[in-house]
C-alpha cells in the first residue's frame, strides 16, 4: 500500500519534468535553425562557397590533365591579361576575327595626351601586298637580319592563300586577314587600308611603306630606317598632268566634294607617317565617292591618296616616292629585271640616277630607298649583291 500511495505522488511531478525537457529541445532546436538560416543568406558565405566551387571546377575539367603513369598532373591553364599594356600597344596576334569596319575604327584612334607610358621605339611598318608567294624572301630575311626591335613586317595575301615560311622566319605568322584584289579597282585601294589599319595597331610603328612582292631594297637596313624615321615629310608621289592619264581620268560628277583642280595621280607604291595614315583609314567620305565614281579607266589606287593628301595634309608630304620604277618602256607596266639583268652597275644606277631630291628643305642625291620590278629569276643575282654593293 506504501509503495502505491508514493506512485500517486510521483506521477505529476515527473509529468512536469518531462515536459520541461520538451520545451528546451524545442528551444534548442529554433536557435540550430535560425543559426542555419543566418549563415546561408550571408553574402561572404555564398562568396566561399561559389569561389570554392569555381576553383574545383577549374582544377578537375578547365585544366588539361598529363597522365605520367599510375598518377595524373593537373596543370594550371595560364591567365593571359587582355587589357595590359603591353598587349594593347604591342597586339602579337595578327591572325584575329575583326572586321574590315571594326579593325578600320579601332586603327582610327589617335591619343591626344602627348608622350607615351612606356619606352617607345619608334618603327618602321613593312607592308607587303602580294599576289601570293615572295619570291624574293630570302633577300629581304637578309635585309631585316639583326634589327627586329625596328621593324614590322605585315603581308597580304589572297585570301584564301596559305603563306607559309619557316617559323625563324621575320615573316612568319606576319599574314594579316586578307580578301581577295582585283586590279584597277577600289579593293586595291581597300586592301592597302586593311594594310595600315593593322599596322597602326602596334603603337610603335611609325613610319609606314607599301610594297609589292618585286620589291628590292637598295640600301642597308640602317640607312633606309634613318632616312624614314628622321624625315620630317612622307613621300607619297602626287602631282596634276594635263593629259588624259591623269586629269583625263577625273569624274565631274564627284562635284561638288573633289574638284579637278584638287585631282591628283601618284604611284601606288607609297611611303607615310604615323598621323597621315590615321587619317587616311578614317576616312569614309572620300573613299566612297571613288568607289562610285573611279572606275576603270581610272584607277583608285593611283589617284585616292594621291589626291586626298593634296586636299587635306599636303604640307606634310614631299611629293615624290621612295620607289624606283623603270618607266622607259612604253607600255601599261613597267620594266621587269631578270636574272640575266642583275650587274654591280644596274644597282648603282638606281642609286645614282643623277637627280637631287628635296628631304627636309635641303637637297640630295638619296632619293629612291626601294626599286622595283624584279623577277624571281633575280633573287640568286641579288644575293651575290647584297655584301659587295647593298651593304647587307
Amino acid at each position: 500500500m506504501a509503495r502505491n500511495r508514493w506512485d500517486k505522488e510521483d506521477g505529476p511531478e515527473k509529468h512536469m519534468g518531462l515536459l520541461q525537457l520538451v520545451q528546451m529541445l524545442s528551444l534548442l532546436v529554433i536557435f540550430v535553425a535560425g543559426i542555419i538560416i543566418g549563415i546561408a543568406s550571408s553574402p561572404h558565405i555564398n562568396r566561399y562557397f561559389d569561389s570554392l566551387a569555381q576553383f574545383t571546377f577549374t582544377n578537375n575539367i578547365a585544366s588539361p590533365k598529363i597522365s605520367d603513369d599510375n598518377c595524373t598532373i593537373l596543370r594550371t591553364c595560364e591567365k593571359v591579361d587582355c587589357l595590359s599594356m603591353e598587349r594593347f600597344v604591342h597586339p602579337d596576334n595578327l591572325t584575329h576575327s575583326m572586321t574590315d569596319d571594326e579593325v578600320l575604327w579601332r586603327a582610327s584612334m589617335l591619343p591626344y595626351k602627348k608622350g607615351y607610358p612606356f619606352d617607345r621605339v619608334p618603327k618602321v611598318a613593312f607592308m607587303f601586298l602580294t599576289r601570293g608567294s615572295l619570291p624574293l624572301l630570302p633577300l629581304w630575311e637578309r635585309f631585316f637580319r639583326g634589327h627586329a626591335e625596328y621593324f614590322s613586317i605585315y603581308v597580304h595575301t589572297p585570301e584564301d592563300y596559305e603563306f607559309n615560311v619557316s617559323t625563324d622566319s621575320p615573316f612568319y605568322g606576319r599574314k594579316i586577314p586578307s580578301k581577295d584584289v582585283e586590279w584597277g579597282s577600289i579593293s586595291m585601294v581597300d586592301a592597302e587600308k586593311r594594310l595600315l589599319a593593322n599596322a597602326l595597331l602596334d603603337f610603335s610603328n611609325e613610319r609606314f611603306v607599301l610594297l609589292s612582292e618585286s620589291c628590292i631594297p637598295i640600301y642597308k637596313f640602317s640607312i633606309v630606317y634613318k632616312y624614314l624615321i628622321r624625315s620630317e615629310h612622307s613621300f607619297v608621289e602626287s602631282y596634276d598632268a594635263p593629259n588624259r592619264y591623269a586629269r583625263g581620268r577625273y569624274n565631274p560628277k564627284m562635284l561638288p566634294y573633289i574638284h579637278q583642280y584638287q585631282w591628283r595621280k601618284g604611284s601606288q607604291w607609297f611611303e607615310i607617317q604615323r598621323n597621315l595614315a590615321v587619317y587616311i583609314v578614317s576616312d569614309t567620305k572620300f573613299h566612297a565617292i571613288f568607289k562610285k565614281y573611279c572606275r576603270p579607266a581610272c584607277y583608285p589606287d593611283e589617284h585616292y591618296i594621291p589626291t586626298y593628301l593634296n586636299m587635306f595634309h599636303g604640307p606634310l608630304n614631299a611629293n615624290r616616292t621612295v620607289t624606283w620604277v623603270d618607266w622607259s618602256v612604253v607600255a601599261p607596266h613597267p620594266a621587269t629585271y631578270d636574272g640575266i639583268d642583275i650587274t654591280k652597275g644596274i644597282i648603282q644606277s638606281i642609286r645614282n640616277k643623277g637627280e637631287q631630291c628635296s628631304y627636309n628643305s635641303e637637297m640630295t642625291s638619296v632619293c629612291y630607298l626601294f626599286a622595283r620590278k624584279f623577277a624571281p629569276s633575280a633573287l640568286v643575282p641579288l644575293l651575290n649583291l647584297t655584301t659587295t654593293v647593298m651593304g647587307f
